[in-house]
């Protein structure tokens, strides 16, 4: 099973702060917070992401706003800020407008980077961004970024590669401070094979007594394909297009539903998954709430950002901006 990470959200003498941007149903924020960073503010435009924002993160500042109008600046100088920016612009599932999408918002970023004037940057988006179509798109925002002072890089990140049961390959750019780049590193996959559909749900889907959940749990013996939240505009309660639905009934899972609960003794069948089989398959904590219905609930859990795969990255940036700010303070006292 992927990592659980730990509650609840305290700031401490050795925390370094963080924004997050677009920031859905947290798991990006989960994963930093796991890995050192007090959230300050959390940021989206959605209520149903703000209201379980709002149920997760106690005594933490979050924004029902949009980004094009939302005020950075009384968070100046925060240590990091991320974001989890809209993916549909860049997705080979939709048209892959890049830029001409109403839904980019990475102008919008480097506005707001520009004003906040973090010492770190996280961004994450979907495959489909590294597309040679977007080279152009790519290479002239980082330029914007080094004219601010940053030093940045992309990567492929795939979440099996951290203990989460599903493929799920995520870009991630980290932008870093010029200096402070020469001693970020990527962190490295695991040595160990993230665990299978049937392990990671067993006891989830024996919750209600189903008598074939052994034999159910025999089939499901890969990891998931990546899950799919759907945009606003389009995808419903249900784990994806054709070809995900098929890959879904090769590990014993219906992939047309989202169920309400855990099968029934007597089912016979494919089961389906219910949202909190897929958060679990996405590395949140099993007490994690999401707020809404079904079909909202499913599309916060389908559209998040892995939280084992941000705490992998968080670990490796709190390192770096841990250690500069100390030599900061020991110079600062010297002068």
């Amino acid at each position: 099973m992927a990592e659980q990470l730990v509650l609840p959200f305290l700031s401490n003498s050795t925390s370094l702060t963080v924004i997050e941007l677009c920031a859905g149903a947290g798991g990006q924020a989960l994963g930093l917070h796991s890995a050192g960073f007090h959230p300050l503010a959390l940021v989206d435009n959605d209520q149903s992401c703000v209201t379980t924002l709002q149920e997760n993160f106690k005594g933490v500042n979050v924004y029902l706003e949009d980004l094009k109008t939302w005020n950075g600046k009384p968070f100046e100088h925060v240590d990091l800020l991320a974001a989890g920016l809209p993916c549909p612009p860049f997705s080979k599932a939709g048209k892959q407008l890049g830029s001409d999408d109403e839904r980019n918002l990475f102008r919008v970023i480097l506005d707001i980077i520009s004003e906040v004037k973090p010492r770190g940057v996280m961004i994450e988006n979907v495959p489909g961004l590294l597309d040679a179509r977007f080279d152009e798109f790519r290479s002239n925002f980082q330029d914007q970024l080094h004219k601010m002072g940053y030093t940045s890089a992309w990567k492929l990140l795939n979440a099996c590669d951290y203990g989460v049961s599903q493929l799920r390959p995520r870009v991630v750019l980290v932008a870093l401070r010029k200096g402070l780049a020469l001693d970020f590193s990527w962190s490295r996959p695991l040595e160990i094979n993230p665990p299978t559909v049937g392990e990671t749900l067993y006891d989830l889907m024996a919750e209600n007594g189903w008598k074939k959940v052994d034999e159910w749990k025999q089939k499901a013996n890969k990891i998931a394909p990546t899950l799919v939240g759907g945009s606003k505009k389009h995808g419903g309660p249900d784990l994806g297009p054709t070809r995900a639905k098929r890959a879904w009934a090769s590990l014993g899972v219906n992939g047309h539903l989202i169920a309400q609960s855990a099968p029934e003794s007597e089912f016979d069948g494919n089961p389906c998954l219910t949202v909190k089989m897929c958060a679990r398959l996405q590395g949140f904590p099993d007490n994690w709430f999401f707020s809404g219905r079904k079909t909202a609930a499913y599309r916060q859990v389908g559209n998040a950002f892995p939280p084992p795969v941000a705490a992998s990255v968080g670990r490796e940036l709190f390192r770096v901006l841990t250690t500069t700010k100390k030599v900061f303070a020991v110079n600062s006292n010297l002068g």
